[in-house]
């Protein structure tokens, strides 16, 4: 059974200002960019009934009960007499009711539905924006962020001012590098309809659709184009790396865009590659990042500090837990970390643990403060479960929620980079090149 851990802030919204003024949507493979968790944990297999049965125990008693409960819902859902054994009488309450509505209600009755309304209204009662239910749907495209990888053909796709959907990058060996498409290509039609007037993410529905194969038109230099892909497995790129020189001194960059699945090995590589340059130091950009993995955090973390030194702690119920670095791989170079009012969760506690524990300079404007950790339990039938189980803290002990990380800079992002975005018209890109080099 895969366990592994979020940060979450997926239902919260806050009116933050974007980096980019440009309508985009991060290919196939990202309807909802916004995670905003640290996802501590999480389980995949779990059916109905277990759910219903680990929730209400945690929510009445307050922990877990392990093996004397013996309740399993029958098969046929319809007696109102089930058999429940050890069970607390909280919970043979629930089961009961369950089972009085689907034998004696006047229609009849989805019990799949009737179970999920269930477990939304224990998890709507926690009053936790981090704390809700996924539908299969929603569950999928949440995956597909946090994994680093989804079913698809390998495209980024961005909506233009005049409404016409393009490609927007081409990820390399994918079925659409594979058949051609290209960077500025525009879309016309999938699978025989016109997608014309379509947002990105009713284009990349289309595209996903039910089928393994797909059939798209799109317009290249004023002629239409049909190419036909098989759907196929593809790892989205979460790393991005260049260096910039300064005053004879070479700078690295590493952006990261979310904390996922297998984030850590594109950033230990990018890292590597930019060291083998002999840079002097590096800006770690988590402008717009919104969470993913705590175990991703954690181990990018630990390639700059040493097992003596504190990421951040735990905070279970009063109890504190203090997290330290895995490895001794650390780093002595300067590092300056680039934050904005999207920058939540897993991106916090990198940016907290480099202020606190390596002395890296933070610059930008608060963080969104996010400072709670979530379990997430996905059920066999796609859906999944996720609630809040900890707060976390900054090595020296401080919990950021609602307040987000303090820039050791304060720069807000200038008027000139929505007009033109670029390096040069990013001024707090500017600021962490300018403070590293001087």
């Amino acid at each position: 059974m895969e366990e592994k851990d979020i940060i979450d802030d997926s239902k919260k919204v806050k009116k933050t200002v974007k980096r980019n003024r440009v309508k985009k949507e991060k290919s196939i493979s990202n309807e909802e960019p916004e995670i905003r968790e640290v996802v501590v944990e999480k389980k995949t297999g779990f059916n109905y009934a277990e759910v219903i049965v680990i929730m209400v125990i945690t929510l009445i008693l307050g922990g877990v009960i392990g093996s004397f409960i013996t309740y399993i819902f029958k098969d046929n859902h319809n007696t109102s007499n089930t058999v429940v054994k050890e069970v607390p009488s909280e919970l043979q309450e629930f089961i009961k009711t369950y089972n009085d509505i689907v034998a004696n209600y006047y229609q009849e009755v989805d019990h799949d539905k009737l179970l999920e309304a269930g477990i939304k209204g224990m998890l709507e009662y926690l009053g936790d924006d981090y704390s809700f239910y996924m539908n299969t749907d929603e569950s999928k495209s949440f995956n597909e962020q946090v994994e680093g990888k989804y079913e698809g053909i390998g495209v980024e796709i961005m909506l233009r001012d005049d409404n016409t959907v393009i490609i927007s990058k081409v990820f390399n060996d994918t079925p659409a590098s594979k058949a051609g498409l290209k960077t500025g290509d525009v879309f016309v039609s999938v699978n025989g309809e016109s997608v014309t007037n379509l947002s990105p993410t009713e284009i990349s529905n289309k595209i996903k659709g039910n089928s393994k194969t797909v059939k798209i038109v799109v317009n290249r230099d004023g002629k239409d184009l049909e190419f036909s892909l098989n759907l196929s497995e593809v790892e989205l790129e979460s790393v991005t790396s260049k260096v910039f020189e300064e005053n004879g001194k070479k700078i690295g960059y590493i952006e990261l865009s979310v904390f996922a699945a297998n984030t850590y090995s594109q950033f230990e590589q990018k890292l590597t590659e930019l060291e083998s340059r002999n840079i002097d130091s590096l800006i770690i950009d988590v402008r717009d990042n919104s969470g993913g993995y705590l175990s991703t955090v954690t181990d990018i973390a630990s390639l700059f500090l040493d097992k003596s030194k504190i990421i951040y702690q735990l905070d279970t119920k009063g109890i504190v837990e203090q997290i330290y670095a895995k490895t001794n791989s650390s780093r002595n170079y300067k590092i300056a970390v680039l934050i904005n009012g999207n920058s939540a969760s897993a991106s916090e506690i990198l940016a907290g643990a480099l202020k606190e524990s390596y002395g890296a300079t933070i610059i930008g404007v608060n963080s969104f403060g996010k400072g709670t950790v979530q379990k997430a339990y996905q059920l066999e039938s796609g859906a999944t479960v996720k609630y809040t189980i900890q707060k976390w803290l900054t090595p020296n002990g401080n919990w950021i929620n609602e307040v987000g990380i303090t820039p050791d800079v304060k720069v807000e992002l200038d008027n000139n980079y929505y007009k033109n975005p670029s390096d040069s018209t990013d001024n707090q890109l500017q600021m962490a090149i300018k403070n590293l080099s001087e």
